[in-house]
C-alpha cells in the first residue's frame, strides 16, 4: 500500500470519488453492442464499505442468494434499487447495506460517490464509497444473501490484478472484468466498479 494510503485513506478515498468522471457499463468491453435510445434505466445504489478497522483495509463484498431472480451466486456490493422511501441512491445503498450484512448505516462515514454504471438488467447503479468506523458483526440477509465476506483493498485497487476474460451472453460472446479472489469470482458489475475506483488511486 502507498504511503499516502497507509497515513489518511479516508482523504485518499475522498480524493478518489472527486469529481464526475464518465460512467461504465456493462458493455464497456462489447463496442459492437448498440443500446436502444431512450431506454429508462432504474436507480439504484450500492455501498463499497472499506473496513478499516481491521489489520488492512478490506472491501465487504456479499455472495447472492442461488435462489434469486436476478444474478442468482454472484458476488456483488450490498445495495439495491431505490425505493419510494429512500431520499437519494446514498440511503438506499445504506438501507440495503443494513439489510443484506448488518452493517449499522450510524457505522459508516460516506466518503463520496463513484461513476455511476449502467447494468444489462436495466439499472443505473451509483457507487456511494464509505469508510466502516467500528467493528461490527456481519449477518446475512436470509433469502438474499449466501454469504458475506472482505476482500483486500490493495487487491480490488491493483489494476493488475483485473484480467479481461469473456462468456456467452445471449447469443454472443460478452467481454467482461474480473478480479477473482481465493475461491471468489469477482467479474461483471462489480469487477467493473472495483476497477474505475482502481483507476482512480494513486500509485
Amino acid at each position: 500500500m502507498p504511503p499516502a494510503m497507509a497515513t489518511d485513506l479516508a482523504g485518499v478515498l475522498r480524493a478518489a470519488s472527486a469529481g464526475a468522471g464518465p460512467g461504465s457499463s456493462d458493455f464497456d468491453l462489447n463496442p459492437d453492442v448498440i443500446l436502444p435510445e431512450g431506454r429508462k434505466l432504474r436507480p439504484a445504489g450500492v455501498l463499497v464499505a472499506v473496513d478499516c478497522t481491521g489489520v488492512e483495509p478490506c472491501v465487504i463484498l456479499t455472495k447472492r442468494a442461488s435462489g434469486l431472480k436476478h444474478h442468482p451466486g454472484q458476488i456483488a456490493f450490498p445495495g439495491g434499487k431505490v425505493d419510494p422511501g429512500d431520499a437519494d441512491e446514498t440511503a438506499a445503498a445504506l438501507r440495503e447495506a443494513e439489510e443484506e450484512v448488518g452493517l449499522p448505516r450510524d457505522a459508516v462515514e460516506v466518503l463520496g460517490r463513484l461513476p455511476s454504471h449502467e447494468t444489462v438488467t436495466g439499472f443505473v447503479v451509483t457507487p456511494i464509497l464509505g469508510r466502516i468506523t467500528r467493528p461490527f458483526v456481519p449477518v446475512a440477509e436470509a433469502g438474499e444473501v449466501e454469504e458475506v465476506f472482505s476482500v483486500p483493498l490493495a487487491h480490488v485497487t491493483d489494476p493488475a490484478r483485473f484480467s479481461i476474460q469473456s462468456r456467452r451472453w445471449r447469443g454472443q460472446r460478452r467481454q467482461y472484468y474480473a478480479v477473482p479472489w481465493g475461491p471468489y469470482y469477482i467479474w461483471g458489475a462489480t469487477a467493473r466498479i472495483l476497477r474505475g475506483l482502481a483507476e482512480r488511486m494513486p500509485r
